[in-house]
């Protein structure tokens, strides 16, 4: 194992991204704690790299260049601008896609926002109700069984019936577009709350990133930022509760699967889950892939198939069990972030995804989009 400020990773295959100052993007890996940029003009960005049909092999067959300590880099990587070379979410042209309620735990919540339509202050009474009805029925279900079809009725008869409840539990899973290709953050910078919500709490998440092919190729971590007062009002406004300026968070680095890291590994990971408020408040969250409704692989085949194709390939947030019930500003009034809140992501084969909340109209603006990298790596050449 080697560990660095903040950041413990353990010996596996490592594809990540950095900015290199006065340079831009670079496809990096790791070797023995070093940062090694991999960037060469056949495989120039994270899409190229996760095509590579041996991608392991390219990782250990390339020299690349070895520009700096990991411990450093992470280091800079904090709140950091263009003048630093630090982290980025290890992805590029790849689409950023997100499954929600696929946790029984998650989905309880999911209906308490919508019947609290969006107001924390009747989520707790709601919470009592809705809970004793439906709380464990829905843990051993497999979405779209004859046994899901069942409990549907039971709880359309007791009108506890939701469109949370249906993605959940029947045979279609919730799949959106969470961020824009190029616009998510990594580790170390901020991460955005649109400011007219006042309801709003962290998602750890595994991230699958999957090649055009639909073939899954390694997973990292992610923060699907979830702003509950927004999405509780009305599902439609999912759009606006997801994708804001800084609200997709993925890193530290796509871990690449090998014999010691797999698919099965991902459906064994726990997550924990830090808040750090700069008020000394402190909440410890966890989520458990093992109790995930759906498989991974499902969620990426509802994702991609003839019905939908990917070129670039996509990266997958497949949903969390986290929802944070202690109170935080008064009793009955549940979590919500305070500005400046550091939110850390854990699991030991992944490593930690950290990011400072801010509100997205005071994180730095998205302006580094797929042109500018490409007229970036047409400069350096990589084209």
């Amino acid at each position: 194992m080697s560990q660095t400020t903040d950041l413990i990773l353990p010996t596996g295959l490592w594809l990540g991204r950095v900015w290199r100052a006065g340079l831009g993007p670079s496809l990096v890996t790791l070797r023995d704690a070093r940062v090694i940029d991999i960037t060469t003009r056949a495989v120039p960005t994270m899409r190229d790299a996760l095509e590579h049909p041996d991608i392991a092999g390219f990782i250990a067959d390339i020299h690349g260049e070895d520009i700096g300590a990991l411990s450093e880099i992470v280091a800079a990587s904090i709140e950091p601008d263009q003048s630093q070379t630090h982290l980025l979410a290890p992805s590029d042209l790849q689409a950023v896609k997100a499954c929600g309620v696929t946790f029984a735990r998650s989905m309880v919540e999911r209906v308490i926002e919508e019947r609290a339509a969006g107001n924390p202050a009747r989520a707790a009474e709601i919470r009592a109700r809705v809970a004793d009805v439906i709380g464990n029925s829905l843990r051993d279900l497999i979405p779209g069984s004859a046994k899901a079809a069942e409990v549907k009725a039971l709880l359309q008869a007791e009108n506890l019936w939701s469109q949370y409840l249906e993605v959940g539990i029947g045979p279609d899973a919730e799949v959106f577009t969470k961020a824009q290709p190029m616009s998510a953050v990594g580790y170390g910078a901020t991460v955005g709350l649109h400011p007219i919500s006042q309801w709003n709490n962290p998602e750890p998440e595994v991230v699958m990133a999957v090649n055009s092919k639909g073939q899954i190729v390694g997973a990292t971590l992610g923060n699907d930022v979830n702003l509950r007062d927004v999405e509780g009002r009305s599902a439609l406004l999912l759009g606006k509760a997801k994708d804001n300026n800084a609200a997709a968070s993925i890193g530290p680095f796509i871990r690449i699967f090998d014999d010691a890291f797999s698919l099965d590994s991902v459906r064994t990971l726990e997550l924990t889950l830090t808040v750090t408020g700069e008020d000394g408040f402190q909440l410890t969250g966890a989520s458990s892939m093992r109790q995930i409704s759906r498989d991974p692989a499902d969620l990426v085949a509802q994702t991609r198939g003839r019905h939908h194709q990917y070129p670039d390939g996509f990266m997958l947030y497949c949903g969390t069990m986290f929802s944070p019930v202690q109170d935080r500003d008064g009793p009955g009034k549940g979590f919500t972030h305070h500005i400046g809140d550091v939110v850390t992501i854990s699991t030991p084969e992944l490593g930690s995804l950290r990011n400072t909340v801010r509100l997205s109209t005071e994180a730095p603006e998205w302006t580094f989009g797929t042109s500018a990298l490409m007229r970036n790596l047409a400069e350096r050449d990589l084209l």
